[in-house]
């Protein structure tokens, strides 16, 4: 699928993730080295990637549900021509 901005992809992403049921942030952006312009921009779903192992410390008040579970919905967003 071809947009004529990113605004245009991340948002047609976002409505899509929203009649998916799932939310979405933006994760990476890789710039071109010539003219510093953005040449990718990765968006994926919230629950992408999983948690750190915890720390081991005793002053732990709360512990925190598990919301990450490797989430694989993701959309790479390509400048192909300026």
């Amino acid at each position: 699928m071809k947009f004529d901005t990113l605004q245009q992809g991340i948002r047609f992403y976002g409505n899509y993730a929203r009649v998916s049921s799932f939310d979405t942030c933006l994760y990476s952006t890789k710039k071109r080295k010539s003219d510093g312009k953005i040449s990718l921009k990765y968006c994926v779903c919230n629950k992408e990637g999983f948690r750190e192992t915890p720390r081991l410390q005793s002053n732990y008040k709360k512990k925190r549900p598990i919301t990450r579970m490797r989430c694989d919905a993701r959309i790479t967003l390509k400048l192909i021509n300026d």
